[in-house]
């Protein structure tokens, strides 16, 4: 009996091991290989699996919402930074099949191709296991990002609700400081979000969105975790209508 794939253990699904090393190889892999198949036909079929999934549990989540704001709400969880997010959260990168070129500028850290690769491997589980398992993977690997659509602004991003939580605090805009490495064609960004003079988050990515994004994200948590420190440690124990341990 063969090793279980680390993949599939962390996905908690058996894939067939030829689709999964499909699933992992990308074009530039492929062609310095003499031509080989890539994973881009899985790449296809995941996506149409991943979209009928993460519909149908939008649909169940949100029964008072019109078609529109499922429609963004859909958008908001199924995109390349949304899907690189869960393939790193996997760690594809470890395992992924690149050519020379890519492996040089970090194409195993690329949200184009990490996201594009969590597609393929949905479309490998969904030949390998059927739609009654694969729609459970999914559920699984996407649940987290849809929890956070309750926490996100109208805009249904980080850096928009970061902009409308600084504006309760009483702060105009906020402020991202951007630095970048790398050479052109592999440039990374490191983003700073900062409000009324505290820097409260970073992130990185390939391009300042995903790096101001990243920031967002992380300074939102901070602020928020403090805020609810504080109404904790200021609750009045008489007071039931007031936050209490």
């Amino acid at each position: 009996m063969s090793e279980q794939h680390p993949l599939c253990e962390a996905l908690g699904i058996d894939i067939d091991p030829e689709l999964l090393d499909l699933a992992l190889t990308h074009r530039s892999y492929a062609y310095e290989n003499g031509g080989l198949p890539t994973n881009e036909r899985l790449e296809f079929l995941g996506d149409s699996v991943l979209g009928v999934v993460v519909t149908d549990a939008l649909y169940r989540r949100f029964p008072d919402l019109p078609e529109g704001q499922l429609a963004r709400r859909r958008a908001a969880v199924v995109n390349q930074r949304a899907l690189a997010k869960v393939g790193r959260h996997l760690k594809l990168g470890n395992y992924l099949k690149l050519g020379k070129g890519e492996l040089a500028t970090k194409g195993f850290d690329k949200p184009s191709i990490v996201s594009d690769c969590v597609e393929a491997v949905i479309g490998a589980a969904y030949i390998s296991c059927g739609m009654s398992r694969t729609f459970d993977l999914v559920i699984r690997l996407m649940t987290p990002l849809i929890d956070d659509l309750a926490m996100l602004g109208a805009g249904l991003d980080w850096k928009t609700s970061l902009q409308e939580l600084g504006a309760a605090m009483g702060h105009v805009t906020v402020e991202y400081r951007i630095e970048s490495s790398g050479p052109d064609h592999a440039k990374h960004f490191i983003a700073y979000a900062v409000l009324g003079d505290r820097e409260w988050g970073s992130g990185e990515g390939g391009s300042k969105k995903e790096a101001e994004q990243h920031a967002a994200e992380q300074a939102w948590r901070a602020i928020t975790a403090e805020n609810r420190a504080f109404a904790v440690a200021t609750a009045d124990p008489s007071d039931p209508t007031k936050p209490s341990v």
